[in-house]
């Protein structure tokens, strides 16, 4: 897989994450841990895109 290719797969992840808490915060029964994870994992795909993106420019 080529580094564009690997960047466009975490980016979709990322904005499936961001729906997913978008959903888990509107929904009053989901419990705070699921929303902090959740969010963990979505700074952490962050992160590696933001690494990824350095390393090729």
């Amino acid at each position: 897989m080529s580094v564009q290719a690997h960047l466009e797969s975490l980016e979709k992840k990322h904005v499936a994450l961001e729906e997913e808490l978008h959903s888990a915060l509107t929904s009053p029964s989901i419990n705070d841990t699921h929303i902090a994870d959740l969010k963990r994992r979505k700074l952490r795909l962050k992160d590696e895109i933001h690494r990824l993106k350095t390393s090729v420019h």
